[in-house]
């Protein structure tokens, strides 16, 4: 029963790490995207 627990919190903590790592690679992305966009916009403007 506790080595059932003990996974059950590995489990958990490797799903934590994801959904913050997630974040920042949705913040990277968006501002990566954002900045094409200016420059795109910068050279015919």
């Amino acid at each position: 029963m506790r080595k059932i627990d003990a996974e059950i919190a590995n489990l958990n903590a490797a799903t934590a790490k994801l959904v913050s790592e997630n974040q920042w690679y949705r913040l990277v992305v968006g501002s990566g995207v954002t900045l094409a966009i200016v420059a795109i916009a910068k050279l015919f403007l």
